[in-house]
């Protein structure tokens, strides 16, 4: 790279001084015929837990005085990032981490060669990547270390890492860079880990109970499955505008009306709305639908499926989160929409019908209760804001909210026993939302009558209005048995389980407004 490349360099990557120092080291390593990112390195024989592991069946019979095994001591070779380094005169001491954890490096002048051990010390830095082959002793201060024979730096690092001792506290660098981020702090790997781990034990969960899991689109003709804005794009190819998905409940119901009784999907869902502690516009939504079950079937399954990740997690069905104390021992309590309403709002929502009248009424309702409301909200979302402001902040362990009107639940059956409510449950944790079921409506005449009145919503102006999916009504004409749906906030669940209290902190590399 010429001089004026590597100026651009430094400026587009604004490097700061310890960089561009490390950047002239990089060079001159260069310069001297050495390549410090080979395309080739020696087969790491162990990981760095493996060799410490070793060192416990190699030391069984025994040590010499210089902390070398008396049986059999194998060569090994470790790969890793240095993130300890220090030189006293012809021996210096280093520290490797790997993806398993660290283990310590022994340097001799006498056993790398005078010409490789100086070449060493002049050459590396803290964050470099160094494979080393030796074998193992321990240290007279009680420490398994490598003794190293022959290594070389795999991989150059122009940044110095965070200080060791305060990690990386800048939120927004947290979550910008967030490679940093885990390099720094072991807490937010163990994050991630814990995430993995949880998704991993709800597929098993659903396989075990013989769900097949299955992809669906993401770019879709017609948004629907969720009240939201959604994210428009272009579909070069068909020559016309796509949407990435909100939900993917109207093509997993496709697939039960295709023959498949259980699917699941890990689905990512893009609305084009607000971000805040519990909402990021990218998500991860765990959706899941049941031939010949119901609403009730879904919430034994949730309840089922969330005790058993506390027990795995936790390993109790009490704990703490954000200050509050979660009890997850079932049955969990469930509570009538109405009913909660009236308690904590003084709101009942069938004294204001879903007519322009009722609507009005409820705006002034709303308002005279200390809501901000806009005086163009429908009748669904003025009622959804109350609850919002008013109930859900008060379900603190696992609780069901069910009782919900048609208008706020276009896609789910009516109760046999009051057709102006649905067979429909959200469960809260720790004051927010954490899953939406139904028992979905399978009717194409009744559906096609909701779409028809969320089109007169679209026409007025709300762009969060269920569109008219022809295609997913003719798939319902076919016939689809009746059916337990779910969906549940991935995010937000592991929020729960992780004891993160901003979304941001559970997703990987979250989205934010350019710098």
């Amino acid at each position: 790279m010429s001089d004026h490349l590597d100026q651009r360099f430094i400026e587009d990557l604004s490097l700061e001084e310890q960089s561009v120092v490390r950047l002239d080291k990089l060079r001159r390593i260069q310069a001297e015929g050495n390549d410090p990112y080979p395309a080739r390195v020696p087969p790491r024989t162990h990981t760095a837990a493996e060799a410490l592991s070793l060192w416990l069946e190699l030391s069984a019979g025994g040590v010499d005085e210089h902390g070398t095994p008396l049986g059999d001591n194998p060569s090994l070779t470790l790969a890793g990032r240095v993130v300890l380094w220090r030189t006293m005169g012809k021996a210096t001491f280093g520290t490797i981490e790997d993806g398993s954890g660290r283990i310590q490096l022994y340097f001799k002048r006498d056993l790398l060669g005078e010409a490789q051990y100086e070449q060493l010390k002049r050459d590396l830095d803290i964050g470099d990547f160094l494979t080393a082959t030796g074998d193992l002793f321990l240290t007279r201060s009680g420490e398994i270390t490598l003794r190293v024979t022959a290594c070389a730096i795999i991989s150059k690092s122009l940044h110095p890492l965070p200080d060791k001792w305060h990690g990386l506290s800048d939120t927004e660098k947290r979550y910008r860079q967030r490679y940093v981020d885990l390099l720094a702090n072991e807490e937010s790997r163990a994050v991630f880990r814990t995430r993995s781990r949880m998704v991993t034990l709800m597929r098993r969960f659903l396989d075990g109970r013989g769900y097949l899991e299955v992809e669906t689109p993401v770019l879709q003709p017609i948004y629907g499955g969720g009240a939201a804005k959604p994210f428009t794009t272009f579909y070069q190819a068909l020559d016309q505008s796509f949407f990435l998905r909100i939900a993917d409940e109207l093509y997993l119901k496709r697939l039960i009306v295709g023959g498949f009784e259980r699917v699941y999907e890990f689905a990512h869902d893009f609305r084009n709305e607000g971000a805040d502690a519990t909402h990021s516009p990218e998500f991860t939504m765990l959706e899941l639908y049941e031939a010949y079950a119901s609403y009730e079937t879904m919430m034994a399954l949730f309840e089922q499926m969330c005790v058993s990740l506390a027990l795995e997690l936790h390993g109790s069905l009490q704990f703490h989160y954000d200050g509050k104390q979660l009890d997850f021992t079932p049955p969990w309590r469930r509570v009538d929409m109405r009913d909660a309403l009236i308690e904590h709002a003084g709101i009942d929502f069938d004294e204001y019908p879903d007519t322009e009248e009722g609507r009005q009424r409820l705006y002034h309702a709303a308002r005279k209760v200390g809501i901000h409301v806009e005086p163009g909200m429908r009748w669904a979302k003025l009622l959804d804001e109350v609850l919002g402001a008013t109930v859900e902040p008060t379900f603190i362990s696992p609780t069901f909210l069910v009782g919900h009107p048609v208008a706020l639940s276009p896609l789910a059956k009516r109760r046999p026993d009051d057709p102006q409510r649905t067979e429909r449950f959200e469960t809260y944790m720790a004051g927010f939302e954490m899953c939406n079921a139904f028992s979905e409506l399978n009717d194409p005449t009744d559906q096609y009558a909701r779409f028809v009145a969320a089109g007169r919503d679209a026409a007025a102006g709300d762009e969060e209005a269920h569109r008219m999916d022809v295609d997913f009504l003719t798939a319902l004409a076919y016939g689809m048995p009746p059916t337990g749906g779910m969906g549940i906030g991935l995010d937000r669940l592991a929020m729960i389980f992780t004891g993160q209290t901003n979304i941001r902190d559970v997703i990987l590399f979250p989205q934010l407004r350019s710098k």
